[in-house]
């Protein structure tokens, strides 16, 4: 018998399953899937659009449909169109949204001309046809999307401001050091940055953006502004629904939520705490869930009278490689490993009324985290590469060690605590980055070596 899996979502997630199985897939966006990952690149022209499209999945993506409601009783997903799709299993691949800043000028959703987030494809069409040579541009926030946009606005000839609120760029995932050494970078590119800088209002004049407020009284010259301050998992359908949302839609390690026919994976998932909100999770999530449905299909039989299902679950093929994912930009690889969820256990029943009864559980392998490791590629005359992973800030009793080559701007850095790997941040050199991920990703006891190993090409191997 087929089994209806229905995914909401055409990103990274949503396609990836898509890819593994056939699926009915909903695309709130009217492009066809692209990666994320690589928008910075489209917007500084490197990429045309068509290029960053995703590999097809194996069932043609309905675009431009927007889930609005799930009927969980009569397992149904009602969309904007007025149209509903039944399913035996569900999967909420919903992503995130851009947070918006509470900013004086700023008021709900609608956002005054030439003022921009940074998250969709029509979000970096727009601002690639607003920005020309000499344009005042401002981003808001200094983190890995903040560096990414005013690299690429930097490259279409504005004139790029930068503003962090925090003491340094891309805080979460460099050191000191690195992020002091990524500044220079990002200023060689003629970018101005301006750190510690709160943001406090925009002006406007006849409904578009003319300046940046800052909270020290100080006022940015702007005709564009792009807010790149975040996201938030986009819970809402899941909320509407009545299921177990917290910072994301929480899920166990079958990435089921509290509905035990419905899944949640991607930057909308929280899984033993964590919101990732990065590609690599994403990509291994998809992956697992792909092999738990595989299973749950061959296992699930429909009730009496219930609909055939619109697509058969099949055994998971090899998918789509995670390098179709990482083309140059910013991206995450990643490992799974860690601690086991937090509901969910093994065993529980169906809902109460399911065709055929309580639904069995497969014994699959589990999804029990990722330990993703974050690169980024900054191009201009001389291109930098960064790459980093777990706590990069050591803490008192750790062993550190590491090297700057100031005149190759290369800065390579490891955390040691006790005989684990727990962190390290590497700029402009990454010839050791694939044995400090296999070290990181495997969270096994480093050998009794001297840790300068750790940052030798090889990696000591």
């Amino acid at each position: 018998m087929s089994t209806r899996i229905v995914v909401v979502g055409g990103g990274t997630a949503g396609v990836r399953l898509a890819q593994r199985l056939p699926v009915t897939l909903l695309g709130e966006e009217p492009h066809a899937p692209y990666n994320r990952v690589l928008l910075a690149d489209v917007l500084a022209g490197r990429y045309a659009p068509e290029v960053i499209a995703l590999p097809a999945p194996q069932e043609p993506v309905r675009r431009g449909v927007r889930a609005v409601r799930i009927d969980r009783a009569a397992r149904i997903v009602e969309c904007e169109d007025g149209t509903a799709v039944g399913y035996d299993r569900l999967v909420l691949a919903t992503g995130s949204n851009p947070v918006l800043p509470p900013l004086r000028g700023l008021r709900g959703s609608q956002l005054p001309a030439g003022v921009h987030p940074f998250r969709t494809l029509d979000d970096c069409m727009e601002l690639r046809a607003l920005v020309r040579p000499g344009i005042r541009a401002v981003v808001i926030g200094g983190g890995l999307l903040g560096v990414s946009a005013a690299r690429a606005l930097a490259a279409l000839g504005a004139e790029v401001v930068l503003t962090q609120q925090g003491e340094r760029l891309m805080e979460r995932q460099l050191d000191t050091q690195a992020s002091a050494l990524l500044r220079e970078h990002v200023e060689s590119l003629g970018v101005e940055v301006h750190t510690e800088c709160r943001v406090s209002g925009l002006r406007q004049e006849d409904g578009a953006v003319t300046a940046v407020e800052l909270a020290d009284g100080f006022v940015l010259d702007a005709q564009v502004v792009v807010l790149a301050c975040g996201v938030r998992p986009r819970v809402g359908l899941a909320r509407d629904a009545g299921l177990d949302v917290r910072r994301g839609i929480v899920v166990d390690d079958e990435l089921r939520t509290s509905d035990p026919y419905i899944h949640a994976i991607g930057d909308c998932a929280e899984h033993d705490g964590q919101v990732y909100g990065l590609a690599g999770p994403a990509l291994e999530q998809a992956d697992a869930l792909a092999t738990v449905l595989t299973g749950a299909a061959s296992a699930y039989t429909p009730g009496a009278g219930e609909p055939a299902g619109a697509a058969r679950a099949t055994s998971a093929g090899p998918g789509t490689p995670n390098g179709a994912f990482g083309a140059p930009g910013a991206s995450s690889t990643s490992g799974t490993t860690g601690a086991p969820g937090t509901h969910g256990a093994p065993g529980a029943p169906g809902a109460p009324g399911a065709p055929g009864g309580d639904l069995p559980r497969p014994p699959v392998p589990a999804y029990t985290g990722t330990r993703a490791l974050t690169r980024l590629t900054l191009g201009g005359p001389v291109s930098l590469d960064l790459a980093s992973f777990g706590e990069a800030t050591a803490q008192p009793g750790d062993d550190v060690v590491q090297l700057t080559d100031a005149t190759r701007r290369a800065y390579r850095k490891v955390v040691v605590r006790g005989d684990r790997l727990v962190g390290g941040v590497l700029l402009g050199d990454l010839a050791a980055v694939g044995a400090l991920a296999r070290a990181w990703e495997g969270d096994e006891a480093l050998p009794h070596a001297p840790l300068l190993h750790l940052l030798t090409h090889d990696g000591g191997s």
